[in-house]
């Protein structure tokens, strides 16, 4: 009687066993059925972009996720991110989270190391240390490091220019790069922008003024230091084409600011024309050995494409516009000059 009493309760045990094992097991298969398909990043917000630097590890992208209120549920992304071994492969990068991402997207994507391309955009350059600082910005390359790189004597020669001419491989622009770009990525792909730049017809264009591109490079920066006016470049390019062609000195006050490395000078005195240096253009007849800046486009194009005028001499007007007059005659420019001069005096603009 008693071991007839003993099976039904056995029985009970097990089936109670089995319902509850069901449970747990329902439980648990919910549970990582919710890890895996439910949206857990961005969940009702706007997709987003989001930046891993160079050096951060899992702590700082779990850190990162929870504080700018990107996941729902950390504990589940991170333990999708261990299943998944992110924790040891994080990688640095820009990256574009969609909105309503599941674990398992997210993890793919970031693990996977696939950003969306930054902008890099870089003008207003005299010299390879302001280049550096500019074009690194928003991405990691270090800007000494890439300053390194730039000034080691031996990069120029690698893309076929020298010391002198090869700021003016730099065209200035706005690039898309990716944020983790390596420094001679970064050069390749500028010297590919360059050499797509002087297509076959811009080539012409420069040989019909009898320039090489690199000689373009550096007139197009004497244009752009001489005139703040975009409708002016053309008139300026021509004018300094025309003293080209005939042998006169350009006498360019931009080249003896530059050789003087004083970009605080508002008043070119006679002073400052005796400076000895290759970039002294009252001095020495032609062009100087590499550009004075990095010119923006529409100097180059300026160049390439000139007004056909008669004109060698030009001054700033005196009223401070920003405008020049233009003449042939030396006369007429030396009226202009010292009108332009006594402005100057009544300003207290002495040097």
């Amino acid at each position: 009687m008693k071991k007839e009493q003993e099976i039904p309760t056995k029985r009970k045990i097990l089936v109670a066993a089995i319902v509850v094992a069901s449970m747990v097991m329902t439980t648990i298969l919910f549970y990582g059925w919710q890890i895996v398909v439910t949206p857990n990043i961005l969940v009702d917000k706007q997709d987003r972009l989001v930046l891993i630097p160079e050096g951060a590890d899992f702590k700082y992208v779990q850190n990162m996720l929870y504080e700018e209120d990107i996941v729902q549920d950390l504990v589940t992304w991170s333990l999708v991110a261990k299943l998944m071994d992110y924790d040891k492969l994080v990688k640095p990068g820009l990256y574009k989270l969609p909105a309503n991402m599941t674990n398992i997207e997210s993890v793919r994507l970031l693990r996977a190391g696939e950003q969306v391309p930054t902008r890099i955009t870089f003008n207003n350059v005299r010299t390879l240390p302001d280049l550096a600082g500019k074009i690194t910005k928003g991405i990691a390359l270090d800007s000494l490091t890439f300053l390194e790189i730039l000034q080691d004597p031996e990069t120029p020669g690698r893309f076929g220019l020298n010391e002198a001419t090869f700021l003016g491989m730099f065209l200035p622009n706005t690039y898309e790069v990716y944020y983790t770009i390596k420094a001679e990525e970064l050069l390749q792909r500028m010297h590919k922008e360059y050499q797509s730049f002087w297509n076959a017809s811009r080539q012409a264009k420069a040989e019909a003024q009898g320039l090489n591109p690199q000689q373009v490079m550096t007139l197009a920066s004497i244009v752009n230091a001489e005139t703040v006016m975009r409708e002016e470049a053309p008139i300026v390019a021509g004018l300094y084409l025309n003293r080209l062609k005939r042998g006169i000195p350009l006498q360019a006050d931009p080249t003896l600011i530059y050789a003087l490395g004083d970009f605080s000078i508002r008043r070119v005195l006679n002073v400052h024309k005796e400076v000895e240096s290759p970039y002294n253009t009252y001095k020495y007849a032609g062009l100087p050995p590499g550009p004075i800046n990095l010119p923006p486009l529409y100097a180059i194009e300026a160049v390439l494409n000139p007004a056909e005028h008669t004109y060698i001499y030009m001054c700033a007007k005196e009223d401070f516009s920003g405008y020049h007059n233009f003449t042939a005659s030396l006369a007429e420019h030396n009226r202009n000059a010292q009108r332009y001069q006594q402005a100057l005096n009544r300003m207290r603009v002495y040097n």
